[in-house]
């Protein structure tokens, strides 16, 4: 239900305390978007403490966010960040929101150094697990790679290798109080819901993966109003990427599109397939074992099913097959494993 009234005084006055924030979330009102944008740069600005803060998550992780609400927080999210200065090149991302429990190995990383072995720039933003036991940025960083910020060095990236990796801490630096409180919680937030939205580089092309067809709705109306070109897809099981264990649908510029296993040429996995270990060195193993084309062939196909969205993104006059056939010469030729190689080898230097 809207607040009817607006939430903030007048004439600037903009700060509230957090006991009224709350009480109005508990009784049922939303925020607008401008209000949302202020609430979460008081947070991140250090307004509120943390059990504050935590309170604050909380009563999102039991009611939903709306349009508006999602559309302040992300600005807020935007106006702090660090700008990586790579708008001179044409950018893919590929991002999941996390969130859905399924604990798969790094599907969307993976599917980065697939698309980038294929002859695309791509800016991959990750961080930490959160919700999950693996972030992209646990297995990257298990891996040898170190993170930077340093435009000069983002941009070598992106000559050498097709691929940069933008680690969130390094470029939301007014989240760092907020970090703590996400992994203390250990569940899903409305941060989740942000992850994708807030990439520092604003890439031009995105496939996003969310928990639910709820959030991909409002992602696709927040989307549809930017002028990038994108994909949000959401498995009709609760997976936020293709996960071959089901159908899915996507929301693309285009329409909305629900793509049955069949349809695209497979048979239903079993989940256990697509688990992603215990361990961060379990995740670090299905990771290169895909990447050098020794794992299993349930894990390369989901791998090239979300690397072939992702093309199909880039190239919306192609067939789904065919971007599948590009994604698999990529891993298959090693282009793939060559783009990763490049990368750790440039974090090194």
């Amino acid at each position: 239900m809207p607040s009817g009234q607006p939430f903030f005084l007048p004439g600037g006055e903009n700060f509230k305390g957090m006991k009224e924030i709350l009480n109005h979330l508990f009784e049922h009102k939303s925020f607008n978007s401008e209000e949302a944008r202020t609430i979460l740069t008081n947070i991140t600005s250090g307004r509120y403490n943390e059990v504050q803060i935590a309170a604050f998550m909380t009563a999102y992780c039991m009611r939903s966010v709306t349009i508006q609400e999602l559309e302040g927080f992300r600005d807020a999210m935007i106006d702090q960040c660090l700008d990586p200065q790579l708008g001179d090149y044409t950018l893919i991302d590929l991002a999941g929101t996390g969130g859905d429990g399924k604990d798969t190995f790094n599907i969307s990383t993976l599917s980065s150094f697939v698309v980038a072995g294929a002859g695309h720039m791509v800016a991959k933003h990750g961080n930490y697990g959160v919700s999950s036991g693996c972030g992209s940025s646990n297995v990257m960083e298990h891996l040898g790679f170190r993170f930077s910020n340093d435009p000069a060095q983002l941009r070598q990236a992106l000559e050498k290798a097709n691929i940069c990796f933008l680690h969130a801490p390094l470029f939301h630096p007014a989240m760092k109080s907020v970090a703590p409180i996400r992994k203390s919680l250990g569940v899903k937030t409305f941060f989740n819901m942000l992850g994708p939205m807030v990439n520092p580089a604003r890439p031009k092309f995105q496939s996003v993966g969310v928990f639910s067809l709820e959030l991909a709705r409002l992602y696709a109306y927040l989307y549809q109003k930017g002028s990038s070109e994108y994909t949000i897809l959401h498995a009709l099981d609760g997976y936020d990427e293709i996960s071959l264990t089901g159908a899915f649908k996507t929301f693309t510029p285009r329409g909305e599109q629900i793509y049955s296993l069949d349809k695209i040429g497979f048979e239903a996995i079993n989940p256990e397939d697509i688990r992603g270990g215990g361990s961060i060195q379990e995740s670090a193993n299905i990771f290169i074992n895909v990447l050098k084309n020794e794992a299993n062939t349930t894990q390369t196909n989901v791998v090239l099913c979300n690397s072939a969205i992702a093309l199909l993104t880039l190239h919306p006059h192609l067939s789904f097959a065919d971007c599948f056939y590009m994604a698999e010469e990529s891993l298959l030729s090693g282009k793939a494993y060559a783009s990763f190689k490049a990368l750790l080898e440039l974090s090194a230097q």
